[in-house]
């Protein structure tokens, strides 16, 4: 007999999200259109598409590429690049850069090269799917609370609290996702000390890296640790709009030559993993170098107008409570569940929701955290507006006092 059965690897990688989208959708209200507002693709709407440039870019680069295999590290062309970009985190050179296929696999990476399993890394309660790169291959992840009163700042003494002799790193991010927090500059130097006492490197989630509203103030952690080494995670599949290029970074900086040993790890790794395609290395330097800071101050803009428009619309509706964000391009709303006798969880609203009024989000399940639902805010004008009416509607039909 056949005796082939799933390795636990397998069973233990879970992403939440993509089982909820691809295996679980209700299928909407047959009577009224679909809104979808789950998917953190801000393309899909074709009101958010990237700049012209990337287009020429890759399409010269694919008619003058040999298609050869390149260097495991990235094409030095390509890093040389994405640390001029970088510049702003401080001295980052070719060296400190290795391309990934996803900013996901530069998470991955930095998590692996940092813990074995068995030993744990500190990841944000409610945050995107972190565990599904890390349980699966054994590193266990334990979450500290965020202040949701506070701006979803972190409780520093419950972080403070989790770390045992086997945490070897704290997971960070900002802006973050879902709760399109970004983190105080004041903030960020308490966490950094935080993990200096405790010799903790930091991993930064940056993929979200200045997508702002104004008059916030965007910092990466790199720029602010002078004793801390931080793994920054980024790429081009937010800021540049290209999300299906998969064509990302995780870049090194570490003041204090603290890991100069991992860093004959990373290279290690780099051979053993697919990244990214000869074309998009050969395209990324023109990709990071002419697209023009207007074509990001105006994608911001428009991000900021569709949050004033759910906000406005959604703030006076009894049994949420909603809170404009201050980065990235999601609006989380908390959901007064005791005011909805018929609901229980933030999972069956999500579902009510769609089956009457076919307005998909999602629940903050998928985050692994209750009592809110998440909306992206890359959606047109319209569809928002139409959105938050029927939102409204729903609520009203099911709120009580």
């Amino acid at each position: 007999m056949w005796k082939v059965q799933p390795t636990e690897f397998l069973k233990r990688t879970l992403n939440p999200i993509r089982i909820l989208w691809e295996t679980n959708q209700p299928k909407g209200n047959p009577e009224i259109s679909n809104i979808y507002l789950q998917l953190g693709d801000p393309t899909i709407y074709g009101n958010f598409l990237p700049h012209p440039n990337c287009a020429k870019a890759m399409s010269y680069a694919v008619l003058h590429d040999k298609f050869s295999y390149l260097e495991s590290t990235g094409l030095k062309e390509a890093r040389e690049a994405v640390a001029e970009y970088c510049k702003h985190m401080g001295n980052v050179t070719a060296d400190d850069v290795f391309l990934t296929t996803g900013c996901s696999m530069a998470i991955e990476t930095a998590c692996r090269a940092l813990a074995n399993p068995g030993e744990n890394i500190l990841t944000p309660e409610i945050s995107w799917n972190y565990t599904t790169w890390m349980n699966g291959v054994g590193i266990e992840t334990k979450g500290y609370n965020l202040l949701p009163e506070k701006d979803w700042e972190i409780n520093l003494d419950h972080l403070q609290s989790l770390i045992d002799d086997k945490t070897r790193a704290i997971l960070v991010n900002s802006p973050g996702n879902p709760c399109g927090n970004v983190h105080r500059k004041e903030h960020m130097l308490e966490i950094i000390a935080l993990a200096e006492k405790n010799k903790l490197v930091i991993i930064s989630d940056e993929i979200y890296e200045f997508f702002t509203m104004p008059n916030v103030e965007y910092h990466s952690f790199a720029e602010l640790s002078e004793n801390v080494p931080v793994l920054v995670c980024s790429g081009l599949t937010k800021r540049f709009l290209i999300p299906g290029a998969r064509c990302d970074w995780l870049v090194v900086n570490d003041r204090g030559n603290k890991l100069e040993n991992l860093r004959t790890g990373f290279r290690n790794a780099a051979g053993r993993n697919f990244f990214p395609n000869s074309s998009l290395q050969y395209a990324l330097p023109s990709i990071l170098r002419d697209t023009p800071q207007s074509f990001f101050d105006e994608n911001n803009q428009k991000i900021y107008k569709n949050a004033q428009i759910v906000f406005n619309k959604l703030k006076t509706v009894k049994g949420l409570k909603s809170s404009m964000p201050k980065g990235s391009f999601y609006m989380l709303i908390g959901i007064d569940l005791d005011k909805f006798p018929k609901i229980d969880t933030s999972l069956q609203f999500m579902q009510m929701l769609a089956d009457e009024q076919s307005v998909f989000v999602l629940p903050s399940e998928c985050f692994n955290y209750q009592g809110f639902i998440r909306i992206v805010l890359t959606a047109t004008e319209e569809m928002l507006v139409e959105a938050s009416d029927r939102i409204r509607k729903f609520c009203e039909c099911h709120y009580e006092e």
